[in-house]
């Protein structure tokens, strides 16, 4: 009968996420951008993972890449040029409960962010950093960045870039506190899922560089790589990336590196851009380095009549 106590004690269901619960604005990249491709990655690995949407942010800076917030549908954060890691750990460091994703580009992270890059791989809080790579600023139309290759026309050097490209995976291995480097590209989807996933669930800073496609302005620069995955070395181990044998087979070069080896990742690192197989997969994994927000969220817990006892008690230091 209606109003019985029972009536009133039901569970309510449990909330269950499809794709669509992460999908916000349509995404307006130009058609064959290869950003569709990781943010559907990221969509799909939320969807995976069950997370309430309002349990997970999005942050960038500026740039083609940048837009990513806006197609997400939780909490966003589009920041100024090269600023989203300072942001992403200011969230981290007082909402430790939300599961943060950085969107930066080549010229966003390595250029003008450069030294907000250093610090926030030095201080291994736990996000995860994608460094979308297409080697070209794209969203000011085509300006040389710090990864184009030498000799690429753009506006800035119409007679082709001088200088050779910085090498992101060199230059995260030798910051301080690394604990997570992994490289993906955006045209192989199963690939790309299994690297963002195994970032994801790696606790402390996930640096993933993805070579990633820009159809409008350096369309021809992984047109080899697309075309000859012999030119592409796929990294497997159980300590970093397991990939199902159907979608491995694709790729002739293998190698069973142990991202726990630094001496080894530096020399894979190395031969990125060089006369080497491109690496795909995780290069380095250490889960033993400390994590900042671990300090940071210390007393978080404590009222604010605590906190005015606390600071009160510090100060009685200085008394005389």
């Amino acid at each position: 009968m209606f109003g019985l106590e029972e009536d009133w004690e039901l569970d309510p269901p449990a909330r269950y996420f499809t794709l669509e619960d992460y999908e916000g604005g349509v995404a307006r990249w130009c058609p064959g951008c290869g950003d569709f491709g990781v943010l559907t990655a990221v969509q799909k690995i939320c969807r995976d993972e069950q997370l309430p949407p309002e349990k997970v942010v999005a942050v960038s800076g500026i740039g083609c890449s940048s837009r990513f917030p806006h197609y997400m549908k939780t909490y966003g954060f589009h920041g100024l040029h090269g600023r989203p890691l300072p942001v992403a750990c200011g969230i981290k460091s007082r909402r430790p409960d939300l599961q943060v994703w950085v969107a930066t580009g080549d010229g966003d992270c390595c250029s003008i962010g450069a030294g907000h890059w250093i610090h926030a791989i030095r201080y291994n809080m736990d996000i995860t950093v994608m460094l979308f790579d297409n080697n070209v600023y794209g969203l000011t139309k085509n300006q040389t960045s710090p990864t184009s290759p030498q000799g690429l026309k753009t506006n800035t050097h119409p007679r082709g870039a001088w200088l050779p490209p910085l090498n992101p995976l060199q230059a995260v291995l030798g910051f301080t506190n690394c604990s997570f480097v992994a490289q993906a590209v955006d045209w192989n989807p199963p690939l790309l899922h299994a690297v963002l996933e195994a970032a994801y669930h790696h606790k402390g800073t996930s640096f993933v560089r993805i070579l990633q496609r820009c159809p409008t302005y350096t369309d021809q620069v992984f047109h080899h790589l697309q075309h000859d995955p012999a030119q592409l070395l796929l990294l497997q181990h159980e300590d970093g990336l397991v990939m199902d044998e159907k979608i491995a087979r694709i790729f002739p070069n293998k190698s069973g590196h142990d991202p726990s080896n630094m001496k080894e990742a530096r020399a894979i690192a190395d031969a990125d851009g060089g006369e080497g197989a491109i690496p795909v997969g995780v290069v380095y994994r250490d889960p033993t380095r400390p994590i900042y927000d671990e300090f940071t969220t210390v007393g978080m817990g404590m009222t604010a009549d605590q906190k005015i006892e606390a600071l009160g008690q510090e100060l009685d230091r200085f008394a005389i």
